[in-house]
């Protein structure tokens, strides 16, 4: 959400450039909200975004504040991740809510600077995975708007094309790479900054979730008996190989964002495979309308074709300057109402198990 002011001068008189926004916006109480803007263009449509702001102004409009937009691009801060900057400015106390990814939740929750949302009205709607997953320290301290559910999505004809069967392993997805290189195909796999590094928890984490063992494997984990590094390094070998082959652009990669940097060459079919979100095949903006066949599948493992089901979550800084307000904001913008909004804009997996929406064949 963008808020423009233009000033004008008169009589040669300059205008005060502190006091830019009129008297009743300037008395509206203001809850801030750290985000990526996940766009390097500010007219690009990202509807992902725009399903946030449909909740944000459901909050605003039943709270009467607004709702500021503290964001993130790749332009700004190519010398650091999004991580890193939400842990500095959750860190510093700079903002009231921050959208985070699961990584960021876990030390910040530990660190106690996430207040505790179980107290929420829209806490008591959740599924259960959900709860589980952003629980620190006994702690409900994030909650999504969405289940993100992340695959690759394969331009069928020119698999087709030339007579290549979907990947099940690794080994076979090389080999489909092998081929469409050799056919001509620059690039054959589409990437951004944000989700290379689904490719590396898909190999990394195919046995843990799906071996029988996981209670242990992950107590192990936690104990520093295991160690994640050696579940890390096969999926970071895998990415290097598949950089060092040509069948990715790393450079590139470094500075899209999502969707906007591979997705025309996708839908031009000049890409055969891009790697993105559940939610995105239901787009028309993004992946929702292609002029050829498209699937979506789970990325290569040694178990077969496995999705990465990483979990963003919105949460509360334990020493937010507005936290009562930022916690009525969430309470609107986590509602089965904002959600069910949320779902049928952006078509993903709802954390609320009140929620449905309706998917595309490819998604099937």
């Amino acid at each position: 959400m963008c808020t423009v002011v233009l000033v004008a001068a008169a009589c040669g008189k300059k205008e005060n450039t502190n006091n830019l926004l009129s008297e009743e916006e300037d008395t509206k109480r203001v809850v801030s909200m750290f985000s990526p803007m996940e766009k390097t263009e500010v007219d690009t449509v990202n509807t992902a975004r725009s399903a946030t702001d449909k909740t944000v102004i459901m909050a605003e409009e039943k709270l009467d504040l607004k709702v500021d937009y503290v964001t993130y691009t790749a332009e700004d801060y190519q010398d650091k991740t999004y991580d890193e900057v939400a842990l500095d400015r959750a860190r510093s106390n700079m903002d009231d809510i921050y959208l985070l990814n699961p990584d960021t939740i876990k030390a910040l929750g530990e660190e106690g600077k996430l207040m505790d949302l179980s107290g929420l009205a829209c806490a008591d709607n959740l599924r259960d995975v959900v709860k589980t997953a952003n629980i620190v320290n006994g702690k409900l301290v994030a909650i999504p708007q969405e289940v993100v559910a992340y695959g690759l999505f394969i331009n069928k004809d020119m698999f087709d094309q030339y007579e290549l069967e979907l990947p099940e392993t690794p080994k076979e997805f090389l080999e489909c790479c092998r081929v469409f290189k050799e056919n001509g195909i620059e690039t054959p796999v589409g990437a951004n900054r944000w989700w290379l590094e689904t490719f590396v928890l898909a190999q990394a984490y195919a046995d843990l979730y799906n071996g029988g063992n996981t209670e242990t494997e992950i107590e192990d984990l936690n104990s520093g008996k295991s160690k994640y590094s050696d579940y890390m390094r096969p999926g970071f070998e895998f990415l290097q190989e598949m950089i060092d082959k040509g069948y990715i652009d790393a450079d590139k990669a470094y500075v899209s964002e999502a969707i906007e940097g591979e997705g025309p060459d996708f839908l031009a079919q000049k890409t055969p495979i891009v790697m993105a979100y559940w939610g995105a095949a239901n787009t028309d903006t993004a992946y929702g309308n292609p002029d050829f066949e498209m699937l979506v599948i789970g990325f290569p493992s040694s178990r077969g074709r496995m999705p990465v089901m990483p979990m963003t979550g919105l949460g509360i800084g334990a020493e937010a300057d507005h936290a009562e307000d930022a916690m009525k904001v969430l309470d609107i913008m986590l509602s089965d109402e904002a959600l069910q909004v949320y779902a049928e804009t952006n078509k993903v997996i709802s954390p609320s198990k009140n929620v449905e929406v309706e998917c595309i064949p490819a998604l099937k």
